[in-house]
């Protein structure tokens, strides 16, 4: 099955997805008709709430108005990718209950590094749904749904056309818990930096294995600014330099080398694979700049309230700036209003009754972090309109034009 998936995608290469170049630059949008996503919470949509417990309110009150295996009050980057390309929010993988897979899946789970952590999840914290896992279950799931397709019934409504496997964009949000990982096991920040090669060089065997099964077209995003991150700076705050906007230095400088090994290993990729399209992006700058210059970005006053404002309301009225961007939305205690012990959505018995102590804030729309770790849907949806149009690319490719590939200074 696998080997008429590689077949199909020869042909759409070789007729619908022309090479793209200077001279190209009126190529086709590329019409993808599915999603498969690699990652970590920054991308997870429900695979580790399906297998370890779901995310409690109240993650998702934004959007969904209940969680919805996301560690956020609303939606992700993956999800507005999703949108953007008019497809609908992927399902995770693992969860069995109400899903939707015909126009794909998602196998990040939260927690996930690349490189397995031979540990349990309640001994590191860690999923152990890495990234090889999350590849064995792309290929089970391409060759067990063109099976159950052919059996007919409701199938076909439920599962991507074998097509859809060769078509599609390939997303990939993962290693951060790589280097976190490091940091838990009392690392030094040049013992982490010693593994990283290993890291990168299993993402790139990733890629590869996903290019056999017959993908083209790779999105893939860098990791953020670990120094910036709250659950990072209440940890570490008394121990390591800040920079001039109050980020910790050290971390920041870890997440920049291992950006810089990723790149390198994308750059790589790109003359190994000679049909993959693969787009590199930088969204370390991108919430770098939301978070240190926050009260600069924002979204703009509307007649709608968050949690009823459509996807593409008209903007109007003045700027409202982010707010507090070293200070959780959801959380409890102390100067960063996040407690290890007691994260988003925690809970205490007072007299018999339980009590939720770890509340969110009063408008997460104007807020950047929502738990300590992750970013609310208002920071989510103000990253994505940066990198959507290619800005922080390389290539310079806008997400619609991701399945052409093109050399690094031309643009589409």
């Amino acid at each position: 099955m696998a080997m008429a998936v590689v077949a199909a995608a020869l042909t759409l290469l070789t007729s619908g997805f022309p090479a793209c170049s200077a001279a190209g630059a009126a190529a086709a949008a590329c019409d993808f008709p599915s999603i498969f996503n690699f990652g970590d919470s920054n991308s997870d949509t429900g695979g580790l709430s399906a297998a370890f417990g779901q995310a409690p309110p109240p993650n998702g009150e934004t959007y969904f108005h209940r969680p919805a295996g996301r560690y956020c009050d609303g939606r992700l980057l993956i999800d507005f990718i999703a949108e953007d390309l008019r497809l609908p929010h992927l399902s995770a993988y693992l969860d069995s209950v109400g899903s939707n897979f015909s126009h794909g899946a998602n196998f990040a789970t939260a927690g996930s590094p690349i490189r397995p952590q031979n540990m349990t999840l309640a001994q590191s914290g860690y999923s152990p749904i890495a990234l090889n896992v999350q590849l064995v279950e792309f290929s089970d799931f391409l060759a067990r749904s063109q099976y159950f397709r052919s059996q007919g019934g409701v199938f076909p409504r439920l599962l991507p056309r074998e097509e859809y496997f060769s078509r599609a964009l390939y997303t990939f949000d993962i290693g951060q818990n790589d280097l976190t990982a490091g940091l838990t096991q009392n690392m030094t920040i040049d013992q982490i930096k010693a593994y990283i090669p290993d890291v990168t060089a299993q993402f790139s065997d990733a890629i590869k294995k996903v290019y056999a099964e017959g993908g083209r077209s790779f999105w893939i995003h860098n990791t953020g600014p670990l120094g910036c991150l709250i659950y990072i700076m209440n940890r570490y705050h008394l121990e390591a330099p800040e920079d001039e906007h109050g980020c910790l230095r050290p971390f920041n400088e870890l997440a920049q080398y291992f950006n810089a090994k990723l790149k390198e290993a994308v750059d790589t990729l790109r003359t190994e694979l000679p049909l993959a399209a693969v787009t590199y992006v930088d969204v370390y700058s991108v919430k770098y700049n939301l978070i240190t210059q926050a009260h600069q970005h924002g979204d703009y006053l509307s007649t709608f309230t968050p949690s009823f404002r459509p996807n593409n309301f008209s903007r109007m009225g003045r700027l409202i700036g982010f707010q507090q961007p070293f200070k959780a939305c959801c959380g409890h205690g102390g100067k960063y209003n996040y407690d290890d012990s007691r994260r988003c959505g925690f809970k205490i018995t007072v007299e018999g009754k339980e009590v939720v102590i770890a509340r969110s804030c009063k408008d997460p729309l104007v807020r950047v972090g929502w738990d300590g770790i992750h970013f609310t849907e208002a920071a989510n949806r103000w990253i994505f309109e940066q990198i959507a149009d290619g800005s922080y690319s390389e290539p310079p490719v806008r997400l619609n034009m991701a399945c052409h590939r093109m050399d690094h200074q031309s643009t589409v």
